[in-house]
């Protein structure tokens, strides 16, 4: 049955098809073997321009994560004081004359930013949203055979600042060249939806725009294929207009779900008498939703709350430069603590994020604009808006739409607009340019203000859900407020931690800084924030003081958590060197903190017992101690064999704590269940550093120069114990067929490089990233810092 406005989609990911079986569309990854320049030369683009001593790499590509840390960076402490500039790619290939009755078409999956692109010296164009894909035909400048192309792509991020974050420079995410024919499905022209889901059947809809040249000589096949890649359901039909609705009936459908994401797949064929002419296939999903103002969110008829958190596109030491196995790392860690969505902040996310979110069962809020006609940083894109922001934002939606992933769209966050009777057009304007190419997910705004009668954006009319960020004071009082509407948590918390820093009392919460006008006087002299959850910005809370209020009232659909992972840049609450954020649940590294425990705990069944902090003191210290656990209905604590107490849960508390002397040894504790023990863990006194340990995420991993092992690199004493507050200068050496590809600690000041063959340890931890070569084989890491043991590691990179 249809459900009244009830949002369902579900299918077609990724814009750059796959051949079919007879190979008559060619995607080819073209991300090999460019050349680079960090500087300008005008004449860069001329087709004999020598370019013979510029670096050689291959894409994505960021350059300015090789650079240095420094205050003076134009990019300013916003931007992580990293370089930014203006670089130059150059790359000669080679199209084969078998081609030349073809259409060439170049696909750029992201450029930050304003890039510009030449064929032959022919220009093709300028681009300067940085987060947004888009496609240049070739074709007409091309020579084939053994004649040499040159495309060259000049890249300007030297109007800084133009960020409240680190976006990266460079052509970071991948590029791709497709063959087809004359004759072809143009980009992002099929819509797929499920007007019908029911456990029995569901319909499926597919709706093809096509141009005036596909004419009644063609006929379009649509084929829905399950996940072992047999036919359940398939239609022809002759074109007899330039739009083709395509229905399809697949019985007792494997319905997509964040516990169970089942993929289908779309085969589309365009044919001309028995010949086809073009094809593409898609992973698709099929699923349906629905928010309610009173019962909040549900999927599949079921409810759930939404349990999200934001991200930011870098990917630590890797900066922005795309990598699937890292963005992989990110959600698996994610899944792992609970989180069942991601909200996109705050603009369009590379492809591979929502692939994955497809695959691994992630809901995803997928948003456009941090700003609109009205600038954030000097030179933000409020510089391009008048003319670039209805194709961007049309071009976001035809490329995304067809996720099963993608749950609602975001036409900004906290924009200025909110404050005057401008964001009442600018409102409605994008709404409907998101309505009239996807009618079937809800659109929202992250609102900041979260006053309804002085909200313009509010005022508007036009979003489907309200979409607050902060002022969670308000939150059990929505409905009063908004009556009759649908709420979503768009950015809640900005709870601030350090990993492995611990400040006493902890059960006193603390708002730094205590507003928005002068800068933190009252912080920590090492410009760290103590991991007990009872700090955060003036503006926000603690992740227990929302996270409380959201579970507790049904109509609240649920939240997205400020941030699931620290980011370079935005480094609340302090000045330099603090160089990257305090946010994250997880740190810059990948290493969780200790409130990643709490949710999960909260949003798991998962047994779990945490124990904090560490156990390396003064004797006679004052210490807090806690306990985040679950399935339980006590947690006891021993202090070397001697109970220090028992302490339960009691009302809406989400952990327990004891307050003790400190004296060195064992400190354990053990949950139960009616008298039943659960879990026990312990955290131990560590003696004098001793030897490196070295623990790869994954000791097997492709030969393709993509994938990634991430290495923890810890200290132990003679006794095995980690040593809480060892940061040894580690140095590194990898031989065999893998190089080190970034460093890192997860410390918000340290300005040490990332691309580098050393650091130090930060807390007790250091991380080093291993990418593969190209040729199976092994991979040696070795790690050896002054008056240690070294350590040694083997990775296997298979074909």
């Amino acid at each position: 049955m249809r459900l009244p406005y009830l949002y369902t989609l579900y299918l077609v990911l990724f814009a750059a098809g796959f051949a079919s079986a007879q190979n008559v569309r060619k995607t080819t990854s073209f991300n090999a073997g460019w050349k680079f320049f960090l500087g300008n030369d005008s004449t860069a683009n001329a087709i004999k321009y020598d370019d013979s001593r510029w670096r050689k790499l291959d894409l994505p590509h960021d350059w300015s994560i090789e650079g240095k840390f420094d205050s003076k960076n134009p990019t300013t402490q916003a931007e992580g004081g990293l370089p930014a500039g203006i670089g130059w790619y150059r790359k000669n290939f080679l199209i084969p004359a078998s081609s030349k009755a073809k259409t060439i078409l170049i696909d750029f999956d992201g450029v930050f930013h304003n890039s510009e692109v030449w064929i032959n010296g022919h220009y093709l164009g300028k681009r300067p949203n940085g987060y947004i894909s888009f496609r240049y035909d070739l074709t007409p400048y091309l020579q084939f055979g053994t004649q040499q192309n040159v495309i060259a792509v000049r890249v300007d991020n030297s109007d800084q600042p133009n960020s409240r974050w680190y976006t990266g420079s460079g052509i970071y995410r991948n590029v791709w060249l497709i063959t087809v024919n004359k004759i072809h499905l143009p980009q992002w022209s099929s819509f797929i939806t499920t007007p019908q889901v029911n456990p029995q059947k569901a319909e499926i809809n597919i709706r093809t725009v096509l141009p005036g040249s596909i004419n009644s000589k063609y006929k379009l096949k649509a084929s829905i294929l399950d996940d072992q890649a047999k036919v359940v359901g398939s239609v022809i039909i002759p074109i007899t207009d330039t739009v083709i609705q395509q229905n399809i009936r697949v019985s007792n459908p494997q319905l997509w779900s964040v516990k169970r994401p089942y993929l289908y797949k779309v085969k589309l064929q365009l044919i001309a008498g028995d010949k086809v002419i073009d094809d593409y296939t898609t992973t698709t999903g099929i699923r349906y939703f629905n928010f309610d103002a009173d019962k909040g969110f549900s999927l599949n008829g079921e409810p759930m709350k939404i349990l999200g958190v934001c991200l930011h596109h870098d990917q630590g030491a890797l900066g922005t430069a795309v990598n699937t196995r890292a963005i992989e790392r990110q959600l698996q860690l994610l899944k792992e603590m609970g989180c069942n969505a991601i909200r996109t902040s705050h603009n369009p996310p590379a492809p591979e994020l929502l692939d994955l979110c497809d695959k691994m069962g992630f809901l995803v809020m997928d948003e456009s604009f941090d700003m609109w006609k009205k600038k954030k940083s000097k030179h933000d894109y409020h510089e391009d808006w008048d003319e670039w922001h209805v194709k961007d934002l049309q071009d976001q939606v035809l490329r995304d739409r067809n996720h099963p992933s993608v749950f609602a769209w975001s036409i900004g966050n906290e924009i200025r607009e909110q404050f005057d009777s401008t964001g009442v057009s600018i409102g409605r304007e994008l709404v409907k340019i998101v309505k009239q190419l996807d009618n079937t997910r809800p659109v929202t705004s992250a609102l900041s203000d979260a006053d309804p009668k002085k909200n313009f954006i509010y005022q508007s009319g036009a979003l489907d859900l309200v979409g607050l960020n902060y002022h969670q004071e308000v939150y059990a009082d929505f409905q009063k407020n908004y009556p009759g509407q649908k709420f979503i948590g768009t950015e809640n918390m900005s709870a601030l931690a350090t990993r492995g820093h611990y400040d006493m009392p902890s059960d006193s919460i603390r708002r730094w800084p205590k507003d928005g006008k002068t800068p933190l006087k009252d912080g920590n002299a090492d410009f760290t924030v103590s991991s007990y959850d009872n700090v955060s910005a003036y503006w926000g809370s603690t992740h227990e003081e929302t996270w409380k209020i959201i579970k507790k009232h049904d109509f609240l659909s649920g939240f997205f958590v400020w941030t699931g992972f620290d980011y370079i840049g935005e480094p609340t609450p302090y000045l330099w060197p603090a160089r990257s954020s305090y946010f994250g649940i997880v740190d810059l590294a990948g290493f969780p903190k200790d409130v990643y425990y709490m949710y999960q705990s909260e949003w798991t069944t998962k047994p779990v017992l945490h124990l904090l902090p560490h156990w390396n003191w003064k004797p006679g210290q004052t210490i807090d101690v806690w306990a985040y656990y679950n399935n339980a209905d006590e947690v006891e604590a021993f202090l070397n064999g001697k109970s220090i107490g028992v302490r339960k849960k009691t009302g809406d508390d989400l952990h327990v704590m004891w307050r003790v002397k400190y004296e060195p040894g064992v400190l354990k504790a053990v949950s139960r269940r009616n008298g039943e023990v659960v879990m026990t863990t312990q955290v131990v006194t560590a003696g004098e550093p001793y030897k490196i340990q070295l623990k790869a995420d994954r000791d097997k991993i492709n030969a393709d120069s993509k994938d990634l092992s991430y290495i923890t690199v810890s200290v132990l004493d003679k006794n095995n114990v980690p040593v809480p507050d060892a940061n040894q200068l580690v140095k590194f050496k990898v031989t065999g067929q893998g190089i080190l590809k970034g460093v890192d600690n997860g410390s918000q000041t340290d300005l040490d490089p990332f691309v580098s063959d050393q650091h130090h340890l930060f807390n007790g931890l250091g991380l080093a990233i291993i990418q593969s070569k190209s040729v199976a084989g092994k991979i040696t890491v070795s790690a050896n810092a002054d008056g240690l043991q070294p350590a040694r590691l083997v990775i296997q990179a298979k074909r």
